[in-house]
């Protein structure tokens, strides 16, 4: 049996959003780029790997208690812009007229669910495949999880061996290493004067930021920033949610077909036609 796809459907809409022309456009003559390019690249991974069922997973931009952990979270990132919001509001029933399960929770983002998804897939003995850009979800990475990233060249699979190669830590000290080395995507700074060698070699000679903190000298930066690296931690850590396994489901290629229609999606309804 194929593997339950994982997408992590913020990411595929802005990549696809700024990959594709804005000059693709629906019945309402605004942008479908958007959706276009996402639902391309669901389709592909879908296909490729067999999935036995998709579901499709959306959150708020910055969950708030992780907001409330570090005001800095996000902050950087700019409002979305108006031609994407547009697409943003009609993903959900695409993916769903494909035959696509589309799971949401105001409360966490879109990557918590992705892991409480897997997680529910490998703990029932099935394959979980998580579709996104994001190495963050690299923490989920394990037996019968594995990340699809997207990247120059084509999708990279990547495993818990894989992970520890990139990052010489294994997969459940990847919360550990964000917090260590920083996350700029997240607006997380991370330790003063930490790379990402430096975070790798602490991890491995301590077992845990928690055990690297305690063996800290009064005085130094690891020291003086405890407080600060446990809630860059808590926030990198994602959290489990009580979600039920989705029944084995292919693509609906007729309902996908005129849904796309329905939206001025026409090459799009003929190709899954």
């Amino acid at each position: 049996m194929g593997p339950l796809l994982l997408c992590d459907a913020p990411f595929l809409l802005y990549r696809a959003f700024y990959a594709l022309p804005k000059s693709i456009k629906g019945a309402d003559g605004k942008p479908v780029n958007a959706l276009l390019g996402s639902v391309n690249a669901i389709l592909a991974a879908s296909e490729e790997h067999e999935a036995r069922a998709v579901v499709a997973c959306f959150g708020p931009d910055a969950a708030p208690y992780r907001v409330e952990l570090y005001a800095g979270y996000h902050a950087q990132r700019p409002p979305m812009p108006p031609e994407l919001a547009h697409q943003w509001e009609k993903a959900p029933g695409l993916y769903s007229a494909l035959g696509w399960e589309v799971a949401s929770d105001d409360s966490v983002e879109a990557d918590d669910l992705l892991g409480s998804y897997a997680a529910a897939e490998a703990s029932a003995g099935g394959r979980a495949l998580i579709q996104t850009g994001d190495r963050d979800l690299f923490q989920c990475a394990g037996e019968g999880v594995q990340v699809l990233l997207a990247a120059r060249g084509g999708p990279q699979l990547v495993d818990a061996a894989e992970v520890e190669r990139r990052y010489g830590v294994p997969p459940a000290l990847v919360p550990d290493f964000i917090a260590l080395r920083g996350d700029p995507s997240d607006g997380l700074p991370g330790a003063r004067g930490v790379g990402e060698k430096t975070a790798a070699d602490i991890l491995k000679r301590h077992g845990s930021l928690e055990s690297a903190l305690e063996a800290a000298a009064d005085g130094t930066s690891l020291a003086g920033a405890r407080d600060e690296l446990l809630a860059f931690k808590e926030i990198a850590t994602l959290r489990d949610l009580p979600v039920k396994r989705p029944p084995d489901r292919g693509t609906d290629r007729v309902g996908g077909a005129a849904a796309a229609r329905e939206l001025g999606m026409n090459r799009l309804a003929e190709r899954l036609s």
